[in-house]
């Protein structure tokens, strides 16, 4: 494994994730602004500031850590109601100390620039922003994979010939003395032969000529393959063998059929557009679906990491291990363009993740501030039906204990999953 390419790799994640952060910040920064709202700074990154500008009324900046990042907007929540404490004990401490810096963004500030008095739906729209910004970076990079650089497909050029047939439970990978030769190769198929024809039957992808193998054990056909520039004739007769294949309706199916030896070569072909954006949503389902089940798949993760056994290549994974994988990646002899895919498929697959997550109602996550939106709006047309006056807002600092509830479970999943990621990772290739 070359360390130069490990090491690029992760870097390439790590500079996407921080593109991916900032964007998403963006998408809360743009309609922010477009709706008057003062917003006194907006971060890349948590920890110590490495670099800052003020531009107008905003700071902007990059932090030491980049696992996420901020806007600060003026007058998130309601002004206090009154100046006296919250109550006493720790729960009433926090949700003061949360109205206190609340405080802090609402001095000098006009109430007509603050984020609390937007309408229900200019809040939804500043909350939704940042997830939808990571959707749309998705939907590109899935265009840029599937329609720019195309997706392997199976050709009708023969890559490679099986020297000889091994029983498919045979636990030898290697040609012995006693093994048969395999029919593509006593018929003298040669890599880079180009399937033209088989039984009389022309073939335009390598799943046609499969099938025709397969409808043809014991029986002698002519097998037409263009070679240097010229046609020529072979005789193939495939063999019964137990063989796995992909039927014509996507299934898997292993069954004794018609078996030759031999592997096709694979190019990349350049999807419709509509495909990356497709792969893109049908990622969400999947993304929504490990969501979905996540307290399950933490303790399939703590309990993989404990007793060492293999982990859900499809389970969750923390920064550290996308990374770990980025690297992998760029470590192998595969062709450049593979590599890049891979990397651009992962960058994408991590925005996915972002958008899914920060769907999820409740505080801090985008979703949280969307919930609260609803009800607020949900509160003034109960009160509209019935013509009572406007409620007040939602005062969101009471529910501070929550939130650090959550912010605890959010720090206790990613301290499982680096140390998953650290001492158990998920491998997608061999290292």
């Amino acid at each position: 494994m070359t360390v130069l390419a490990f090491v690029i790799g992760v870097l390439v994640v790590v500079v996407g994730l921080a593109v991916s952060i900032a964007l998403h910040e963006i998408g809360h920064l743009a309609p922010a602004k477009l709706f008057r709202v003062r917003v006194g700074q907006y971060m890349v990154g948590f920890g110590p500031t490495l670099w800052s500008r003020r531009i107008g009324e905003t700071e902007y900046g990059i932090k030491a850590l980049p696992l996420g990042g901020f806007i600060s907007m003026s007058g998130m929540y309601p002004r206090a109601r009154d100046d006296g404490r919250a109550g006493g004990g720790l729960f009433a401490t926090l949700v003061q100390d949360a109205r206190d810096a609340n405080a802090e963004t609402l001095e000098g500030v006009d109430d007509s620039r603050t984020f609390y008095r937007l309408p229900v739906w200019k809040r939804i729209v500043v909350m939704l922003g940042g997830p939808f910004m990571n959707l749309l970076l998705a939907i590109v990079l899935f265009a840029v994979l599937y329609s720019g650089l195309g997706m392997p497909q199976h050709t009708t050029t023969v890559a490679s010939v099986s020297e000889c047939v091994l029983p498919a439970d045979a636990a030898a990978t290697e040609c012995g003395p006693g093994d048969p030769p395999s029919p593509a190769s006593a018929a003298g198929l040669q890599p880079g032969d180009e399937l033209v024809s088989l039984a009389g039957r022309p073939v335009s992808t390598f799943a046609e000529a499969s099938a025709i193998i397969r409808e043809h054990p014991g029986q002698r056909i002519p097998v037409v393959v263009e070679r240097d520039g010229s046609e020529r004739t072979l005789q193939l007769t495939p063999v019964l063998a137990q063989n796995e294949y992909v039927d014509a309706a996507g299934r898997t199916v292993v069954d004794e059929v018609g078996f030759a030896g031999l592997s096709p070569a694979a190019e990349r072909v350049a999807q419709p557009l509509w495909a990356g954006p497709q792969a893109a949503f049908e990622n969400v389902g999947l993304v929504t679906g490990i969501v979905a089940q996540l307290p399950a798949r933490l303790w399939d993760t703590a309990v993989d990491l404990f007793t060492g056994q293999e982990r859900d290549p499809d389970g969750p994974l923390s920064v550290i291990g996308v990374g770990r994988l980025a690297g992998e990646v760029a470590a192998t002899e595969a062709p450049i363009v593979d590599r890049v895919a891979v990397m651009i498929g992962l960058l994408g697959a991590v925005n996915i993740a972002l958008f899914v997550f920060n769907l999820i109602p409740l505080l801090p996550l985008d979703g949280g501030h969307v919930a609260i939106a609803l009800w607020d709006g949900i509160r003034r047309a109960w009160a509209k039906l019935f013509r009572r006056p406007p409620p007040a807002p939602t005062d969101a600092t009471r529910l501070v204990p929550v939130t650090l509830l959550v912010v605890a479970l959010l720090i206790g999943m990613a301290a499982l999953l680096f140390a998953a990621d650290i001492f158990n990772p998920i491998r997608l290739v061999g290292g």
